[in-house]
């Protein structure tokens, strides 16, 4: 199965870059050894459309034409829903047992994402009802990744 982290729009080198692509690094070197040997962050650039609908339409076309036929789909949405830890990495996992090609999550644009986006969806899910910076999102959802796998090995970075 992969998983993968789809973010619209590229961050500037910096610490927060680094942290995203720390967290991604140790996602990678776990998820091998839980049936999930392909990890990545996928950036997308940011449409140039002079309307919000049609940057958010453009953006959503990106996105899907990332997403493989019979994929998990989740968006980050900031009125999705709150969910723990522990079932964000049960929802991984029941993909990857189900069989699913792959588990894609979304962080959109400036705009937020499409109508058609959210048709697809499996899940929209919110960090929080507060708005958060992209790059913090980002982040979070890295580091979300990260510790599903960690859920999932038993390792004891997940404490509760």
């Amino acid at each position: 199965m992969r998983l993968l982290l789809v973010a619209v729009g590229r961050m500037k080198s910096g610490p927060e870059r680094e942290l995203v692509s720390r967290y991604m690094e140790r996602a990678i070197a776990l998820g091998r050894s839980l049936g999930i040997p392909d990890i990545a962050l996928r950036e997308l650039e940011e449409s140039r459309a002079r309307r919000p609908e049609d940057r958010k339409s453009e953006e959503a076309k990106a996105i899907l034409a990332l997403v493989p036929p019979g994929a998990r789909l989740l968006l980050c949405d900031e009125r999705g829903k709150s969910m723990s830890s522990e079932v964000f990495a049960q929802d991984i996992a029941r993909a990857r047992d189900g069989g699913a090609p792959a588990v894609v999550l979304v962080i959109g644009g400036a705009d937020g994402l499409d109508p058609a986006l959210h048709g697809r969806a499996d899940v929209s899910l919110a960090f929080g009802a507060m708005t958060w910076p992209h790059q913090l999102v980002r982040i979070m959802a890295a580091e979300q990744v990260y510790r599903a796998l960690t859920i999932l090995s038993g390792h004891p970075y997940h404490r509760v």
